[in-house]
């Protein structure tokens, strides 16, 4: 394993910020990942891996360790399911796809999400309904500074509205290796609770959709709505979107009657973040490099050479004028670096 001084991180980040990290090293499996942990015990080290949940907005002064740990199988199956575990510098969205050709249920709703299967679990992903933790059986784990194995069930990970123990308790202590998930093999439940998805389906007259038409149709969806992380650099949704109490939802709502919303419990309400940055005036804005996509106003995007911080400065600028206008704090989702 070669680590590499001064190494350019622009292929590394799906925003394309042309950051440099101080070293760099690729692991591909966990014994080269022990081993590079051991022998940089004293160094301050940055974990990367699909590096597409992330705006890097300086130089990372580190030894930056990539998680390239690639394969993919099934551990265990019975008459109904399929246990399925993902090492955790596969691709995300190939890794789903894979699945769906092995017409193994449950992940469908997910496709095309960027990033890497590792990285699935601290983030919590989600979309179109499903979410990891609706499949999470497990992930394995190695601390980084004893360098011992430990295994996260799914009620361990604390899994909430994009967040998990990763994130909050053993934040920066573990890195991810592997990630188990219980699939369906048979009589799978087909999730077409958005309406995008329903539109779509009924496009292209689908009446008894398969999880391979679920899928076909978020890939349809995401590609009309989102740019390529290859043609465009952006991370995805950049925002969470706000869940906040049903008091104050409908003291705004007086004031803006056609605000989109969903229920999430008798005393809380989602809003939409992309709803209100369009209403806003944000979307398709341009300031130098640096934009809110013309399709998607959740998607802040790097039309060439924008710096994190001109990025950093366009989603601050977001939040300031979303809670003068509507008293609602919008959270990035991505993790500024």
């Amino acid at each position: 394993m070669e680590i590499k001084p001064n190494f350019s991180l622009k292929k590394y980040n799906t925003f394309g910020i042309d950051a440099k990290a101080k070293e760099f090293v690729a692991v591909h499996s966990v014994a080269d990942l022990k081993e590079v942990l051991e022998e940089n015990d004293t160094k301050k080290k940055f974990v990367l891996g699909g590096g597409s949940n992330m705006l890097l907005t300086q130089d990372v002064d580190a030894l930056v360790v990539h998680i390239d740990l690639k394969g993919k199988k099934v551990v265990k199956e019975d008459e109904n399911f399929v246990w399925v575990e993902g090492q955790a510098g596969e691709n995300w969205h190939e890794f789903v796809l894979w699945n769906i050709e092995n017409n193994f249920g449950g992940l469908e709703n997910m496709s095309l999400i960027p990033g890497n299967v590792g990285t699935t679990p601290v983030q919590n992903i989600g979309a179109y309904g499903a979410e990891i933790k609706d499949t999470f059986v497990s992930c394995d784990a190695m601390h980084i500074a004893t360098r011992e194995m430990r295994t996260f069930n799914r009620e361990e990970c604390n899994f909430g509205y994009r967040e998990s123990i990763f994130k909050q308790e053993v934040k920066d202590q573990y890195i991810i290796t592997s990630v188990v998930f219980k699939l369906t093999k048979k009589n799978h439940k087909v999730n077409i609770s958005y309406g995008d998805i329903t539109k779509e389906l009924e496009k292209n007259n689908i009446t008894e959709p398969t999880i391979k038409d679920v899928s076909n149709a978020v890939i349809a969806i995401r590609q009309s709505k989102l740019p390529d992380p290859k043609e465009l650099g952006n991370s995805g949704s950049f925002f969470k979107n706000p869940v906040i109490t049903k008091e104050h939802f409908e003291k705004i709502h007086l004031q803006f009657p056609e605000m989109k919303y969903y229920v999430v419990s008798p005393t809380e309400v989602k809003v939409p973040a992309g709803w209100l940055i369009e209403q806003a005036g944000f979307k398709g804005m341009r300031i130098g490099d640096a934009g809110v996509h013309k399709n998607q106003a959740l998607v802040l995007v790097n039309y060439g050479n924008a710096t994190g911080a001109e990025i950093v400065n366009l989603s601050k600028e977001i939040q300031k004028t979303i809670f003068e206008k509507y008293t609602i704090a919008i959270q990035a989702e991505v993790n500024i670096i």
